[in-house]
């Protein structure tokens, strides 16, 4: 697993990206100086962490473990996690698991109850979660042609198509840089993100009831893959939570309201200290 990090001072902030990403979606988030050392993480099967990966490895305890064995070998008793989209859904399950090396976590539009519904029965799902639906189809068969899946997607990332076809994903898609828009495409893992939506489809959450660090909780005001009901039922399973719906924003509130996300960050982890 790739990551990236300096030498271990104390509690370090840690972030994990989603399923259509890799640790560079959170570049937006990290102008900012900050008063903790920053571990950025490419998860078994993303980004740098795609060789020798296995899809065993994509079960939530795997990755968990993946992620606590990085910390612990770069020296670090404790963290501050950043989650975004399924990262988040990661680093509450870690925060549930190591509740007393966890400081805070911070779950930027996590996919968690209805992402799970849909996973689990997806023609029930369908008018609820269209955008995951179609994504979870697109990406099953394109995971079926095997190298040339991703191969195919990083191609269509460098064309104009790939604008209409990620718009969902944001609120304002004619404000997102090429840059972006081209990273998803390069970042994009079939077969991972196909792994990832089986393992989240019978989840317990009552484990997250356990969860003793203050919780910060996001969506954005257009977010088709984190829905108002998700907030609420995180609300009411995990003892310290604030919840925020972020305007003027998708599911990328760390690409689309950077500055925004700093400010909630920076609250939690003065809640945390």
């Amino acid at each position: 697993m790739s990551s990236m990090a300096p030498e271990a001072s104390g509690t370090a902030e840690v972030y994990l990206h989603g399923a259509a990403g890799s640790w560079t979606t959170f570049e937006p988030l990290l102008s900012a100086a900050s008063p903790h050392d920053r571990v950025l993480i490419d998860l078994p099967g993303w980004g740098e962490s795609t060789k020798r990966a296995r899809l065993e490895l994509f079960g939530i305890e795997a990755m968990a473990r993946a992620v606590t064995e990085v910390l612990a070998l770069l020296g670090y008793p404790r963290w501050n996690l950043v989650g975004h989209s399924m990262g988040g859904f990661l680093a509450l399950h870690i925060a549930a698991a190591w509740p007393e090396r966890t400081a805070s976590v911070a779950a930027i539009s996590a996919t968690t109850f209805g992402v799970s519904e849909a996973a689990r029965e997806p023609l029930r799902s369908v008018s609820r979660f269209p955008a995951f639906v179609g994504m979870r189809l697109l990406m099953r068969s394109l995971a079926a042609l095997g190298p040339a899946g991703p191969a195919l997607v990083r191609a269509i990332g460098a064309t104009p198509v790939m604008g209409p076809l990620t718009a969902p994903l944001f609120a304002d898609p004619a404000g997102i840089s090429a840059g972006v828009i081209r990273g998803l495409g390069r970042d994009a893992r079939p077969a991972s993100f196909s792994a990832a939506a089986r393992a989240v489809a019978h989840y317990d959450f009552d484990q997250w009831r356990g969860i003793r660090c203050p919780v910060l909780a996001t969506r954005g005001d257009t977010d088709v893959f984190t829905s108002p009901s998700d907030l609420d039922r995180l609300a009411a399973t995990i003892p310290n939570v604030r919840t925020v719906t972020i305007p003027l924003c998708g599911h990328f509130a760390n690409v689309e309201q950077p500055e925004q996300v700093q400010q909630l960050l920076g609250g939690l982890w003065t809640d945390a200290q």
